[in-house]
């Protein structure tokens, strides 16, 4: 077998084809086809409505789909999920379960434990050492409904990491967190990026979408454009995705350099 066969055959991270997904029979996705190649950090923007949290609820089989298919490492997501890690919108968590930070963060453990089975001595400890990579570790035994939004972000983020997962969803995780929170976020992204890792992450805020990530995918029902942030992130893809609206963010037409002017 040659070198370029294998190549070949290595199956990507993330195969999305044909996908679309309808909410009482109106089309909210409308035949997506994306395929992610490993160790992309990829941010999904598009505008309010256009689909970017159904796509990754879709994506990890969380949501029934009309017509497409999603392959996780050419395996069919719903068999795979063990190698996929998921940090979900902080306002579709009940804030208010009587649940420890420490057991939030065990719930990314329970892949690597099988059916009934407490967690273990190992599993504690890496439940501690994403605790400690977030900065959480001192509130390891507070109720999450006692911490600030940051904070919430933060624990989610180090139950993702205990995940151990190869390919991560996360939906708008700097969505309502403090300067020092976003700052964290995105050296954790780095370094799982670093480590091969895979990342789909909603985003909401475009500036910063240019400088976070490696790839951007454009969405508004449709794919608008996949590719390299340098290449998609201009203003005739950015106005196709956005419409008239993008013609109001003035920080955004600074950033692309808006021949509107």
């Amino acid at each position: 077998m040659s070198i370029h066969n294998a190549k070949l055959e290595t199956p990507v991270p993330l195969e999305i084809h044909d996908l679309t997904v309808a909410y009482h029979k109106r089309p909210v996705l409308w035949g997506v086809d994306v395929e992610v190649p490993a160790g992309q950090l990829v941010g999904v923007i598009g505008p309010n409505g256009a689909g970017k949290s159904t796509l990754i609820k879709a994506a990890m089989g969380l949501l029934p789909v009309s017509s497409g298919w999603v392959k996780v490492f050419g395996q069919p997501v719903k068999d795979n999920l063990r190698r996929v890690g998921y940090v979900p919108q902080r306002e579709s968590v009940d804030w208010d379960f009587p649940v420890s930070v420490m057991d939030v963060v065990l719930m990314g453990r329970y892949g690597h434990l099988g059916l009934f089975k407490r967690p273990r001595k190992e599993d504690r400890e890496v439940a501690r050492e994403c605790l400690e990579k977030v900065k959480m570790l001192p509130y390891a035994d507070r109720q999450i409904s006692n911490l600030s939004g940051g904070q919430q972000q933060r624990v989610f983020l180090a139950r993702a990491l205990a995940q151990e997962s190869d390919l991560y969803f996360m939906d708008e995780p700097f969505a309502g967190v403090d300067a020092a929170t976003e700052a964290a976020i995105v050296t954790i992204l780095q370094e799982l990026k670093d480590q091969g890792k895979t990342l789909l992450v909603v985003h909401h805020d475009l500036p910063t979408a240019k400088t976070y990530f490696d790839s951007l995918l454009l969405l508004n029902m449709r794919v608008v454009a996949f590719g390299s942030t340098e290449e998609v992130f201009n203003y005739d893809l950015l106005q196709s995705t956005y419409g008239g609206r993008l013609t109001i963010l003035s920080e955004v037409a600074d950033a692309v350099g808006a021949k509107a002017r």
